[in-house]
């Protein structure tokens, strides 16, 4: 079986895919205050690099794109072995 063979097996399986743009540490007090509509500022940019997870198994490198008016992730490497 020819490895395309084989991928095409996978083609329909759903896989849940986690990309962390930045963590934030909040006091509990600063929580509560939050209210609907806020923005929280973040160290990250536009051009950033980052992990991109699929199943929680690092599989690819990007970076954040903005599109639009919409933070995006543009996949810039896979880490994917094929062996």
């Amino acid at each position: 079986m020819s490895l395309s063979e084989e991928i095409s097996l996978y083609a329909d399986l759903t896989v849940d895919i986690e990309v962390e743009l930045d963590r934030r540490v909040l006091r509990m007090r600063e929580i509560l205050d939050l209210k609907p509509g806020v923005v929280l500022k973040m160290s990250r940019s536009a051009g950033d690099n980052i992990d991109i997870y699929f199943g929680g198994t690092l599989a690819a490198f990007g970076e954040i794109v903005v599109v639009e008016d919409t933070v995006a992730v543009r996949i810039t490497d896979w880490n994917i072995e094929v062996g």
